[in-house]
C-alpha cells in the first residue's frame, strides 16, 4: 500500500492524495491549485494523478480547493466514479460549472489582450462543458454507510461538520494478509456552527491525514465574533456607509444570512439592504434549502416550527451584472456579501474597486486568506493593492473575524483528535501552510506521543503490506510524456510573459529592475536554455 502526496501539503490548496493498492490506483481529492503563480501552474499538468489508471475519487467536499481539478481530471482520461455525499454532489453540480466559466472568462480576458499584442491564444483549463460532463461520473452514498468500492477496499463518509455535505473518509483497505484503516479528515469545521452538525468522532484507525488550516490559533468564541460584526453593521448605517464581506459562496454566506437574519429579528439592526451579489452563492443557499437533512436539531426546530432561517427582510438577491453594478449606485447604508471569499476572482473585485478607497466604508474579511491572494495583502495591512490594473489605496475600516470560519481552529482539532485511539497510530498532517503544520504536528507529538509527518510535494511513501515498510521515497521528479511538453512550454512562455510585464513596470517606477543580482538569475537561465537548444539540434 503506497501513498503519494499530490497536494494539499504545506499549503491549503490542491488537495489531491494518490493511494495505490497493487495495480489499483484512487484520489482522496482532486482539488484545484489556488493562490500563487506557482502553485497555479500545477494545474496544468495531470500526469502524476494517472487519470486514465484510476479506479475512482473520494471526494470530501465540494469546495474548489478539494474538488476544482475533477472535470480537467476527466477531460484527460478518468472513466471512474466519484463517490461523495448527496449534498456534496449538489453543490458541486453548480460549483465545477461555476469555475468553468471563471476559466473561460480568464482565458478571454487573457485573449483580448493577447490579441492586441499578437501573443498566442490562451486557454482555458477547462470549460463549463467539461464541468458538466464530469458530473455525470459522480456517484453518492450516504453517511455513515460502508460501502465496497473494490477488491478489499472499503469506505465510509461521516460528517465533517465544515459545509453541507462534508465528509470525514474512512477507508478499510486489506494487502498482504493485514487489514488497516485510513482516515482522512477532510476540513474539519467548528463545533456550534449555525445550520450544520458538529463533526462525527472517530475512534479508531491506523494512518490519519489531518488537516491544520487553522492548526496555530484560536478563533473568538461565535458570540464575540457576533456581538463584534452588529457593532460594525451598526457604525456604518450610522454614518450612511457600507459594509462589504467578502464570502465563500457555499457555508459562509449562508452563515453570515442567518446571523443577519438574527440581528432583524431581535430588532438589533433595521431591515436595510442586505444584497447577496453572487449567482454562485445563490444557487448554494436553494441546494441549503433542498438539503435540510444535515442541519443541526437547532436549526430543524425552526424549520418546523414555520421559521426559515435563510429567508430574512430586506435581502436582496442580485444576479446580473447590472444588478450587481446598481448596488453601489444606491446612496443608503447597506450590507454587500460576495464572492470570492479571498477576493481574487468575482464581483467581490468591483466591490471592493469601488469601497476600499472609502474612509467610511468597511470591510470584514470572514474567512481564511491563502498566501498570494488579494485578501491575504489586505488583512496583512497593504496600504494599495492592485485591481484590474488600477492601484486602489486602502483606507476603508478593514475587519478580521475569525469566529465565522468553517475550520476547527487548533483546539477544535486537538479535541476531535483526542478521541482517537489506536496503538502505532500515523498522522499525516495537511492542508495547512507549512509552519502552521509544523506546529500542529509538533503540538500532537509531544500532548500524544504519536508519530508525525507534514509531507512534501510530491512525495511518495510505502504505508504497508507486501512491501516492507520504509521511510519517504526520494521525491522524484519524473521527465514528463509526450502529450506534457506543449503544457511544459505554454508555462514556460507564461511566466516569461509575467516576467517581461513586471520588469517594465519596475522600469517605469524607476525601482531599478535590472540590479546585479537579479541580471545573473537571468543569465544563469539563458545559459540553461541555450544547452537545451543545444541538444535538441
Amino acid at each position: 500500500m503506497k501513498v503519494e502526496f499530490l497536494g494539499g501539503v504545506r499549503t491549503v490548496t490542491g488537495s489531491a492524495t494518490l493511494l495505490e493498492k497493487g495495480s489499483l490506483k484512487w484520489l482522496v481529492d482532486c482539488g484545484m491549485f489556488q493562490g500563487n503563480k506557482e502553485n497555479e501552474e500545477r494545474n496544468w499538468d495531470l500526469h502524476p494523478y494517472h487519470a486514465r489508471n484510476l479506479s475512482f475519487v473520494l471526494l470530501t467536499h465540494a469546495h474548489i480547493d478539494h474538488s476544482g481539478l475533477i472535470p480537467k481530471l476527466v477531460k484527460e482520461g478518468f472513466r471512474g466514479k466519484v463517490i461523495c455525499t448527496q449534498a456534496t454532489l449538489d453543490l458541486c453540480e453548480v460549483m465545477l460549472q461555476d469555475s468553468g466559466h471563471i476559466q473561460e472568462m480568464e482565458a478571454e480576458w487573457e485573449n483580448r489582450k493577447g490579441r492586441r499584442a499578437g501573443k498566442r491564444e490562451a486557454i482555458p483549463l477547462y470549460t463549463m462543458k467539461d464541468a458538466e460532463k464530469c458530473l455525470r461520473s459522480f456517484k453518492a452514498v450516504n453517511y455513515g454507510e460502508i460501502i465496497q468500492v473494490a477488491d478489499g477496499v472499503k469506505v465510509r463518509f461521516q460528517d465533517a461538520g465544515h459545509i453541507l455535505g462534508s465528509a470525514i473518509v474512512e477507508i478499510w483497505v486489506e494487502e498482504g494478509g493485514e487489514e488497516k484503516k485510513l482516515i482522512f479528515s477532510g476540513d474539519l469545521g467548528n463545533s456550534d456552527q449555525p445550520l450544520i452538525r458538529d463533526p462525527s468522532i472517530i475512534e479508531k484507525g491506523d494512518f490519519l491525514w489531518l488537516e491544520s488550516t487553522y492548526g496555530d490559533r484560536l478563533h473568538k468564541t461565535r458570540g464575540e465574533t457576533v456581538q463584534e460584526l452588529l457593532k460594525i453593521i451598526q457604525e456604518a448605517i450610522a454614518h450612511q456607509a457600507k459594509v462589504v464581506i467578502p464570502a465563500f459562496a457555499v457555508e459562509r454566506t449562508q452563515n453570515i444570512i442567518y446571523t443577519l437574519g438574527q440581528f432583524i429579528r431581535k430588532g438589533a439592526i433595521p431591515p436595510i439592504p442586505i444584497y447577496i451579489d453572487s449567482p454562485l452563492a445563490i444557487s448554494a443557499t436553494e441546494i441549503f434549502k433542498r438539503n435540510s437533512d444535515c442541519f443541526d436539531q437547532e436549526t430543524k426546530a425552526l424549520l418546523s416550527g414555520g421559521e426559515n432561517p435563510l429567508d430574512i427582510p430586506g435581502i436582496v438577491y442580485t444576479k446580473t451584472t447590472e444588478e450587481s453594478k446598481a448596488i453601489n449606485e444606491d446612496p443608503r447604508p447597506g450590507i454587500i456579501v460576495s464572492a470570492s471569499g479571498m477576493c481574487d476572482s468575482g464581483r467581490i473585485k468591483h466591490h471592493l474597486k469601488h469601497h476600499l478607497w472609502r474612509e467610511a466604508s468597511h470591510i470584514v474579511i470572514i474567512g481564511y486568506q491563502a498566501e498570494g491572494t488579494i485578501g491575504r495583502r489586505i488583512v496583512d495591512g497593504a496600504k494599495r493593492v492592485r485591481l484590474f490594473g488600477e492601484e486602489i489605496a486602502v483606507k476603508a475600516h478593514i475587519h478580521t473575524l475569525g469566529g465565522f470560519s468553517a475550520h476547527a481552529d487548533q483546539k477544535g482539532l486537538l479535541d476531535w483528535f483526542s478521541h482517537l485511539h489506536h496503538p502505532g497510530l500515523e498522522v499525516f498532517v495537511n492542508h495547512g501552510e507549512e509552519k502552521i503544520s509544523m506546529k500542529l504536528a509538533q503540538l500532537l507529538r509531544d500532548q500524544f506521543k504519536v508519530q508525525t509527518t507534514v509531507p512534501q510535494w510530491r512525495e511518495k511513501k510505502v504505508l504497508f503490506g507486501l512491501e516492507e515498510r520504509a521511510m519517504p521515497e526520494e521525491i522524484k521528479k519524473e521527465f514528463p510524456p509526450e502529450e506534457s511538453l506543449t503544457t511544459l512550454l505554454n508555462h514556460l512562455d507564461r511566466t516569461y510573459k509575467r516576467l517581461r510585464r513586471k520588469l517594465r513596470r519596475e522600469k517605469k517606477r524607476g525601482e531599478g529592475g535590472y540590479d546585479p543580482k537579479r541580471l545573473k538569475s537571468l543569465e544563469e537561465i539563458k545559459r540553461k536554455l541555450e544547452e537545451l537548444e543545444e541538444e535538441l539540434d
